[in-house]
């Protein structure tokens, strides 16, 4: 069985420490893969048949990013020294590109969960909070690279698949466009089809490089320590979400473009997505049965707890409605129940990780910022 804790005689339960202050003085960005995780599940769940299940989560994930989002700002407000030092550490830094990922997943909810509890005239939200995801991931996939070329201390032996975290969220923004362009007038729908376009073409290529260098390094300096054993399946992000942005940007391609006099781009494109998008797909199930099997070596020594273990959520959610999108183009059976398989056990992962997170944060356990012993 796995450890789900470390040395938990030295930290402090929720309700024992000096005050309230010290969970916003401790407080991460990595709370917010708590966010992807439960709003790629809330979006899964009607593949299982539970619209109102999923519908009530989504929700509840709008509340818990609000909170979240109180609690980073008041950080940043109430210990603004202390905040900035995340940008130095080469760890937690890249984590704040959980912000714009969790957003999309609150965002491509709106169209069926929003209109259902508040009627279309949400729909007008959409466009302009896309804009601000947009905004956040193209700042997280430029910025973060950069601090790592001039400020941060990195070393391959090092490297995981966070790297990753910051240069995806662009292409989940890129999947989030691909789901509005259908409820978008003409020209709006065009220009978010193009931006969408660029936003995959400014994230993709750059995770496959790093996957590539992380092969190398796994093959050089062998596995992570087991504190970041999750990270093994973080590669099914990129290549989920990039099949899955394919899919749904060639889906609408044909009709944005037909307006445009451009009939012969969509056809393309649309064949691009589903050629494109089963490449990715191919790939992700490499990464996947690679994942399972590093994951089986980890478990028999035991796996200590902590918020990584969402990473075990959003990667495998996006790359079942990959799974599930495929089958609903390419009409094969093997996909759909291929799909409704990993959105189970995306629903039992929630289930086990949310336990340990509600159980770790009343202990004490999760609150804790390592940027905070930097100077």
């Amino acid at each position: 069985m796995p450890r789900l804790y470390q040395n938990p005689a030295q930290l402090r339960p929720l309700h024992q420490l000096d005050s309230p202050r010290e969970v916003i003085r401790q407080f991460t960005p990595n709370w917010f893969a708590v966010v992807m995780g439960t709003g790629i599940l809330a979006l899964a769940l009607p593949q299982l048949g539970a619209p109102a299940l999923g519908q009530g989560l989504w929700v509840a994930n709008l509340l818990l990013f609000a909170l979240f989002c109180v609690l980073y700002a008041l950080r940043w407000l109430c210990y603004f020294d202390q905040a900035r030092r995340i940008f130095g550490h080469a760890t937690v830094s890249m984590f704040i590109g959980t912000i714009p990922m969790a957003l999309a997943t609150l965002l491509n909810g709106l169209p069926s969960y929003g209109v259902a509890l508040w009627g279309e005239g949400v729909l007008a939200l959409m466009l302009p909070i896309w804009w601000l995801d947009v905004a956040l991931a193209l700042a997280c996939g430029v910025g973060i690279p950069y601090l790592m070329f001039t400020r941060q201390e990195h070393s391959i032996d090092q490297m995981t698949a966070v790297w990753l975290l910051p240069v995806v969220a662009a292409e989940v923004a890129a999947a989030s466009g691909g789901l509005m362009i259908p409820l978008l007038p003409p020209a709006d729908a065009y220009l978010v089809l193009i931006t969408s376009y660029v936003l995959w073409a400014c994230s993709v290529p750059v995770a496959l490089s790093i996957l590539v260098i992380l092969l190398l390094r796994m093959a050089v300096h062998k596995l992570p320590t087991p504190n970041m054993a999750a990270s093994s399946l973080l590669a099914l992000g990129p290549l989920g979400t990039g099949a899955l942005g394919l899919l749904l940007l060639g889906n609408d391609a044909s009709t944005v473009f037909a307006v445009q006099g451009l009939a012969g781009v969509g056809s393309v494109a649309q064949g691009l997505g589903v050629i494109g998008g089963l490449l990715l797909w191919g790939l992700g199930l490499w990464w996947l049965l690679l994942a399972l099997l590093i994951l089986g070596r980890y478990l028999r020594d035991g796996i200590p707890f902590n918020l990584g273990w969402w990473a075990f959520t959003f990667p495998l959610g996006v790359y079942a409605l990959a799974t599930l999108k495929l089958a609903e183009v390419l009409q094969l059976a093997f996909f759909s129940l291929f799909g409704q398989a990993l959105v189970v056990a995306l629903a039992l992962l929630w289930l086990l990780v949310m336990a340990g997170t509600l159980r770790g944060a009343w202990r004490g356990e999760l609150f804790n910022a390592p940027c905070l012993s930097m100077r």
